[in-house]
């Protein structure tokens, strides 16, 4: 029997070792061609429509979501062999930080959202509810932090500056290879975009700090100078440290040399004439709350998603920034040359708009617009009939112009990117009013203070224009028209707060008044 035992006990150990391992087999092939299937799993086309009418407050989105589903032949994406892939908790996690990108929206179905990542252990298996509201989220995102509001709006509100294109499509396949990019300024938006998001995050700051106490005006006063003692200079000292414009308070109600330098740099930030003066004027700018100031930087974070940042990559750029009064020309990507500008008062505003610099005309004729021979000119020969030889004007044909000359209204250059508003840069005669700190006057145009600057900067590296020649063009001779050889891009924009490079936060007056319709569109609650 013994003999007998030996065999059958071997037979049976093999019999159920061999079952064992069967079954782990079994398990882990099973396993591995779930994950398999997760991966590689399709669906049916006509399920993205379905979903839509489930989830009508997102179906916007639906031409999205078809176009990236024809494109992964209607596959799953948001699923890998764990289960929801990384990048779907980084979108969720996004979603839910839209305050940071500086927008305030109601995300849709944010119950149904929270729940799936409320408990991730239930969804390790290919969910097509989830994968399609993900998808939809996707679009929503890019459409709110990337694209902001609709063109037809942004034209509305007299922007014209192009907006910008891309595939989100496409870009979404990067983000679910690398779900990092979507942390880098890689994204096609202008940089400037960043730079307003921090200083949003630190006025934030401010805000839960308390933000700055109304500074009480006395209307006794007029200004306060260098050497002055009042107690409002104490105040003065307090709100500047809020915003770092001064280092330390001394709580000193004397006009000191310490608060000078702390005057002059917030001066400089908030477009004022910089001296050393300050004005009823400057303690307002100072009294605007920083629940304001957010605001203002929320509505220009909105500007910075409608212009793409190829912009910045022209190699020369010329831009005028209305608010702010002021124009630079950059080449390379660097400034080289700023300057003051006069733009359009209220009843002429200056447009928003780009379109690409062709000529420079030397001593330039001015040829009066039909709007002002109409209502300026012809009553005034009405008045004075010698009125045209003392401005130095002639009929032309039906026209009436100004001769070249210093006197001329255009100065003594020009500079044309043809457009259909009419709008030009130019020299002008009046210099006076580049030392003022509102500076819209004129009927649209923009006169540069420092134009003989632009010229040369222009034409820098053109051999047969030197300095010399440009100054000789420009004070003798008749009308003289230059063709650029390489069309430059001009952008006339409109930004009531800018972070220069090195951090510093700027505020403009909103001169033409757009931040508030903005503003209404922004903050609007939106399902």
């Amino acid at each position: 029997m013994k003999k007998l035992f030996s065999p059958i006990l071997i037979i049976v150990f093999t019999i159920l070792f061999t079952a064992v391992s069967c079954k782990k087999k079994a398990n882990l092939s099973e396993n591995q061609s779930s994950s398999k299937n997760i991966e590689n799993a399709t669906f049916d086309s006509t399920q993205v429509a379905t979903f839509f009418e489930k989830h009508p407050k997102l179906k916007m989105y639906q031409a999205d979501v078809e176009k990236l589903y024809r494109k992964h032949q209607f596959h799953y994406i948001w699923y890998d062999k764990d289960g929801l892939n990384e990048f779907a908790g980084v979108l969720y996690t996004k979603i839910n930080n839209f305050a940071q990108e500086g927008i305030q929206t109601v995300i849709p179905y944010s119950d149904q959202i929270d729940d799936i990542y409320d408990d991730t252990s239930d969804i390790q298996k290919a969910d097509l509810d989830i994968e399609l509201l993900s998808s939809a989220l996707y679009f929503f995102y890019a459409d709110k932090v990337y694209d902001g509001i609709s063109t037809q709006k942004t034209k509305d509100l007299e922007w014209f500056l192009p907006r910008k294109k891309q595939s989100y499509v496409s870009y979404l396949d990067s983000l679910l290879i690398d779900p990092s990019l979507i942390n880098k300024e890689e994204k096609g938006v202008l940089k400037q975009y960043y730079l307003l998001k921090d200083a949003l995050q630190e006025y934030r700051v401010m805000q839960k700090k308390g933000g700055w106490k109304t500074i009480a005006l006395d209307p006794k006063v007029k200004s306060y100078k260098p050497g002055d003692s009042a107690a409002i200079i104490a105040q003065i000292r307090t709100r500047l440290l809020v915003t770092g414009d001064i280092s330390r308070d001394s709580k000193s109600a004397v006009y000191d040399s310490e608060l000078e330098t702390s005057i002059l740099k917030f001066k400089k930030r908030s477009g004022n004439t910089i001296d050393k003066t300050i004005l009823p004027e400057h303690i307002k700018y100072m009294n605007i709350p920083v629940a304001e100031r957010i605001k203002t930087l929320m509505v220009n974070m909105e500007r910075c998603r409608w212009i793409s940042n190829d912009v910045t990559k022209s190699k020369e750029l010329i831009v005028v920034n209305i608010p702010a009064y002021e124009l630079t020309f950059f080449r390379n990507g660097e400034p080289e040359l700023i300057s003051k500008v006069v733009v359009g008062k209220v009843l002429h505003k200056t447009v928003i708009f780009s379109a690409p610099m062709k000529h420079i005309v030397f001593r330039p004729y001015w040829n009066v617009p039909k709007s002002i021979l109409n209502n300026e000119i012809l009553p005034a020969i009405e008045k004075n009939p010698n009125y045209l030889e003392e401005h130095d004007m002639e009929w032309k044909d039906s026209y009436v112009r100004q001769r070249p000359g210093p006197e001329n209204s255009l100065g003594l250059v020009k500079f044309l990117f043809p457009n259909s508003n009419a709008i030009y840069l130019h020299d002008t005669p009046s210099k006076s009013l580049f030392g003022k700190e509102d500076r819209a006057f004129s009927h649209g145009c923009i006169r540069v203070a420092r134009p003989k600057d632009l010229a040369n900067a222009i034409m820098k590296n053109d051999k047969k224009w030197s300095p010399e020649r440009i100054e000789t063009t420009m004070n003798g001779g008749e009308e003289y028209w230059y063709t650029l050889k390489n069309k430059i891009p001009v952008y006339i924009g409109y930004f009531t707060a800018w972070v220069s490079d090195d951090g510093v936060v700027h505020f403009y007056e909103d001169v033409y008044k757009r931040d508030g319709t903005l503003a209404s569109l922004l903050f609007q609650n939106q399902a």
